[in-house]
C-alpha cells in the first residue's frame, strides 16, 4: 500500500489521536482498503462521510449518550457510521450478523437503539425485525438504493447522508462502543466502557498499548482478518486509525488469502485467533512457502487459547513477531506477552500491562505465586454491565478489584497461565459461546429430558460444542434424534452456537440439590488432551 503524502511516524499529541488529525495531515492516505473489492476510503473521505453521519445523527433527534446499532457485514461503510457515532458522543452497539432474528431483536431491545444500521446483504433478517424493534425509529441500510421488492421500512443510508455537510458537527464529544458479552445465564449482556475523556480526540488506554507496546505509527498497514463486530478485530482497527496508520479489512478470512494480503500489502501488523494459525498451518508446505511474510513486525493474538505446538511452529515460520494478550470485552485490565519471552515461560499469556494481577481464593484471600484462584485485576479500567447492577457488583470484591470469572495462577515472576474459563464458557474458533443459553433450548424439545452442553477438543476450532442429551425415552437414542436436536438449535440459534455433535447418555450426573457435575462429563471428553495453555 502507498501513498503520495509524506507521513512521519510520530506519535501526535493526546487531542490528536482521531481519524480527523490525519484527514488534515495525510488527506490522500488511505484510511482502510477493502481487501477484496479493493474500495479504498481516505482519511479525508473517513472523516468528511463521518461529519456526514454526526449530522445525520443531530438530524434525527439523537444526542450524546444515545444509543443506536450497528448490523453489518465486512463493509466499507461500517467504519464510517462507527467514527461518526464515536464524535457525536454517540453508544453504539455492533451486533454479530451471524444471529437468528430473537437474538439480534433482543440486543436491539436492550441496547435501547434508536437508530439501527444494517445491510442489504440481509434482507430476511432485516424485514424480520421490523415488528420486533418498535423503539428503533430510524433504518438505515447501506448498499445504495433499497430494492422495495426485496426489503420495505429502511432508507437508504447513502442517500440519507448525502443530504448532511461534510463539516464538522458544533457539539463534538467522545462517544463509544457497547459490546455484548454473553452470560452464564444465556442472555448477552452490554458491556460499556466510559470514554476516558469527553475531548472527542482524545486517545484511550488501547491507543496507549497500541502506541507503545505494538509500534503502531502512521506507516503501520494493519491487516485485519475477522469479523468487525467482534471487540478485538473493531477496537484495534479504530485504534490504528488514531494513530494515522492504514487498515486492510478483509470480507471473510481464508488461510491462503490471508496470506496473498499480507504480501500484497506489505502488512506489518495483525491480529488473529489460533484457529487461523491452525488452518494456515495446514496448508502445504509449498503453499506456505510461496509466500513473504517478512514484512510482518507484529502477529497479536489472543480471544482462545493457543495450543503451545501450534504457537510454537507459528513462532518458527514467522519469527518472534507473534505477541500474545489476555483481555475481554469489558477492558478491565490486560496482560501481554512477546515471543522470546513466551518461548522461555510456554504457556504464560504474560504479564499485566493495564491493572495489576491479583489471584484470590475462594474467600477472597491474595494467594501466593503458582496457587491457582480466581483472576482479579486491581486499578483496571471501570466497566459497567447494561441494566445489570447485580452482575457488574458481582465482577467485583470487596477492594474493588473486578474479574471476567476465569481462573489461573501467577509465577514468581508475574507471568500469567489460565487453568480454567468461566462457567465452562466454549471457545470455539475464537468465537465465546455459553453452554446455558443452549441448554435452555434444548431442554424445552419435547424428546428431551435433561442436557448438559460443553466444549469437546477439535483440532481445527480448539473447542467445538457438544451436547449431552438424557433422552425421554432411551430406545430413540441415535443418529435420527442427533440429527433433529441439532437443526432444532439451527432453527432458534446462530449457526456457530449449535452443537456439532450430540451424545445420549440414560442419566446425567447431578446433585441431589439439581447442580450438574458438568466437570465429570467434560474430563471424560478431555481425557488425553489439554484444554488449557500450559
Amino acid at each position: 500500500m502507498t501513498t503520495t503524502d509524506a507521513t512521519k511516524d510520530a506519535t501526535p499529541p493526546a487531542h490528536t489521536f482521531h481519524p480527523s488529525h490525519y484527514a488534515q495531515l495525510t488527506p490522500h492516505k488511505p484510511a482502510y482498503t477493502m481487501a477484496d473489492s479493493g474500495e479504498v476510503v481516505t482519511y479525508r473521505q473517513l472523516d468528511e462521510r463521518s461529519n456526514q453521519f454526526a449530522h445525520l445523527l443531530r438530524s434525527v433527534g439523537l444526542k450524546a449518550g444515545d444509543h443506536i446499532a450497528v448490523m453489518l457485514e465486512n463493509h466499507a461503510r461500517f467504519f464510517e457510521v462507527c467514527w461518526g457515532a464515536q464524535r457525536a458522543g454517540i453508544i453504539f452497539t455492533a451486533i454479530s450478523t451471524r444471529l437468528k432474528l430473537t437474538e439480534a431483536a433482543y440486543i436491539i431491545e436492550n441496547c435501547a437503539a434508536q437508530l439501527l444500521v444494517t445491510s442489504q446483504a440481509l434482507p430476511s433478517l432485516a424485514q424480520g425485525l421490523l415488528p420486533l424493534m418498535p423503539k428503533v425509529q430510524t433504518r438505515l441500510m447501506v448498499g445504495g438504493a433499497v430494492n422495495a421488492a426485496v426489503v420495505t421500512g429502511y432508507e437508504s443510508l447513502e442517500a440519507r447522508l448525502a443530504l448532511q455537510p461534510t463539516t464538522p458537527i458544533t457539539d463534538q464529544t467522545a462517544g463509544g462502543d457497547m459490546l455484548y458479552s454473553s452470560g452464564t445465564t444465556g442472555k448477552p449482556k452490554g458491556v460499556f466502557l466510559p470514554p476516558d475523556s469527553p475531548d472527542f480526540a482524545a486517545g484511550n488506554s488501547l491507543t496507549t498499548i497500541c502506541s507503545t507496546y505494538f509500534g503502531f505509527v502512521p506507516s503501520t498497514v494493519y491487516l485485519s482478518p475477522a469479523p468487525l463486530y467482534h471487540a478485538a478485530p473493531m477496537r484495534f482497527c479504530m485504534n490504528a486509525m488514531r494513530l494515522g496508520a492504514s487498515v486492510v479489512i478483509m470480507e471473510h478470512f481464508e488461510p491462503e488469502a490471508f496470506l496473498a494480503q499480507l504480501q500484497k500489502h506489505q502488512a506489518t501488523h495483525t491480529q488473529l485467533v489460533p484457529t487461523m494459525f491452525v488452518r494456515m498451518l495446514k496448508l502445504a508446505p509449498e503453499v506456505r512457502a510461496t509466500y513473504d511474510v517478512s514484512s510482518l513486525k507484529f502477529a497479536i493474538h489472543a480471544a482462545a487459547p493457543c495450543p503451545v505446538p501450534i504457537k510454537a511452529q507459528m513462532i518458527a515460520w514467522w519469527g518472534p513477531v507473534i505477541w500474545e494478550y489476555y483481555a475481554g470485552t469489558e477492558g478491565n485490565g490486560m496482560t501481554l506477552v512477546r515471543s522470546p519471552e513466551w518461548l522461555t515461560h510456554q504457556g504464560t499469556v504474560g504479564k499485566a500491562v493495564i491493572g495489576k494481577l491479583k489471584i484470590c481464593g475462594v474467600f477472597g484471600e491474595e494467594l501466593p505465586a503458582r496457587e491457582i484462584g480466581n483472576i482479579f485485576f486491581a486499578e483496571g479500567r471501570p466497566f459497567e454491565y447494561h441494566n445489570d447492577a447485580a452482575k457488574t457488583t458481582e465482577s467485583q470484591n470487596a477492594q474493588g478489584w473486578t474479574t471476567l470469572g476465569d481462573v489461573g495462577y501467577v509465577d514468581e515472576e508475574g507471568y500469567l497461565y489460565l487453568t480454567d474459563r468461566k462457567s465452562y464458557m466454549i471457545i470455539s474458533g475464537g468465537v465465546n459461546i455459553y453452554p446455558q443459553e443452549i441448554e435452555n433450548l434444548l431442554v424445552t424439545h419435547p424428546k428431551v429430558l435433561d442436557v448438559a452442553v460443553l466444549g469437546v477438543p477439535s483440532e481445527d476450532l480448539g473447542e467445538a460444542v457438544k451436547a449431552v442429551v438424557e433422552p425421554r425415552n432411551m430406545s430413540e437414542a441415535g443418529p435420527a434424534l442427533e440429527a433433529e436436536l441439532i437443526a432444532f438449535c439451527r432453527e432458534h440459534l446462530a449457526d456457530f452456537k449449535c452443537p456439532r455433535s450430540v451424545d445420549f447418555t440414560p442419566e446425567l450426573p447431578r446433585h441431589p440439590t439439581g447442580k450438574l457435575y458438568k466437570r465429570l462429563l467434560r474430563d471424560k471428553y478431555w481425557a488425553g488432551h489439554s484444554s488449557h495453555l500450559v
